[in-house]
């Protein structure tokens, strides 16, 4: 079973958290939309399967590199 780790790539925060722990998704999903400069980057994930971990919260402010969500598949 292989784990993807979802990374913020640059300083933004969570603009909306579309899934949660427990939620089915599929390659190219969005997980979670982040806000930077008054733009909106969507976090998709690479692989089918579960999201096992979510870590952010909507408001949040992250760091690059910071972990967003792992998913299972």
């Amino acid at each position: 079973m292989a784990v993807e780790e979802i990374h913020a790539e640059m300083v933004s925060s969570v603009w909306k958290v579309l899934v949660e722990p427990g939620s089915e998704v599929s390659a190219g999903d969005t997980l979670v939309v982040l806000e930077s400069m008054k733009m909106e980057i969507p976090v998709l994930t690479e692989r089918d399967g579960t999201v096992r971990e979510l870590l952010v919260v909507e408001g949040e402010v992250l760091q690059e590199g910071d972990l967003i969500a792992t998913v299972v598949g």
